[in-house]
């Protein structure tokens, strides 16, 4: 397969209390690849986790400071990642015994889906659904 999608330049973005847990659930439970964390000790200014497929998210630790100029609030992102094999990943979260909230199953519009919490409460959507085709102008 031919990919001529242009690189992302949509990137979910969020907080979270213990992002380091995080991290260790997206890579090991989910299959993301860590590819950038930047520290001051505990706390995590920056991390860049890619999806293996295209895409990725970007996640820092929270932060108790007046007038945060990002006060997301930890546990309320969901996301939906898109994958040819959600029946392996699937198989995967189930081993790891994380919390499925949707089973995998067949969908309306094709292809098969499923979603999880993260540690945190953060929502992912697994499924092969790659949405619609971009119209080129």
């Amino acid at each position: 397969m031919t990919d001529t999608a242009p690189p992302p330049t949509v990137w979910p973005a969020f907080r979270a209390r213990d992002a380091r847990g995080v991290i260790r659930f997206l890579v090991d439970v989910l299959g993301f690849t860590e590819t950038a964390v930047y520290a001051d000790g505990d706390t995590l200014a920056h991390a860049q986790l890619d999806w293996p497929p295209g895409g990725g998210v970007m996640l820092g630790s929270v932060r108790d400071v007046p007038d945060d100029p990002w006060p997301a609030r930890p546990g309320t992102a969901a996301a939906y990642l898109v994958t040819d094999d959600a029946a392996g990943v699937y198989a995967r979260v189930l081993g790891a015994g994380a919390d499925v909230v949707q089973p995998l199953h067949d969908t309306d519009h094709g292809g098969q889906e499923f979603a999880v919490r993260d540690p945190e409460g953060n929502l992912w959507s697994v499924g092969t659904y790659r949405g619609e085709p971009r119209q080129v102008s």
